[in-house]
């Protein structure tokens, strides 16, 4: 019996019950419901066959490695301005000092 057919037999044994179904059945509906919508969206996902989890690990170290290079390439574009702004600022003393001045 699958998940469908389990679900349709306690959604036909609530109706049966004197009284309305008891806190077991009604469980037991929510349970066998949540199953069978997350094996849907699983499946409309592309991701209900035997390699999803190989396919989620391979995606989520593809995104850590992009992480990493994102990382690496906004610390390696600071450490350039940096060093640009660096090299402006000793500019702009050494002429403000006329260095061109002394070395003549």
């Amino acid at each position: 019996m699958n998940r469908e057919d389990m679900l349709a037999a306690l959604i036909a044994q609530a109706q049966t019950q004197d009284g309305g179904a008891d806190l077991v059945t009604l469980r037991a509906i929510v349970e066998e419901a949540s199953e069978v919508g997350a094996r849907r969206v699983l499946d409309r996902l592309g991701l209900g066959d035997d390699n999803a989890q190989d396919d989620l690990d391979e995606l989520r170290d593809l995104l850590g490695a992009w992480r990493t290079a994102k990382a690496s390439a906004w610390k390696a574009a600071v450490d350039w301005l940096v060093r640009v702004l660096g090299a402006l600022l000793l500019v702009g003393i050494a002429v403000r000092l006329n260095v061109a001045e002394l070395l003549r």
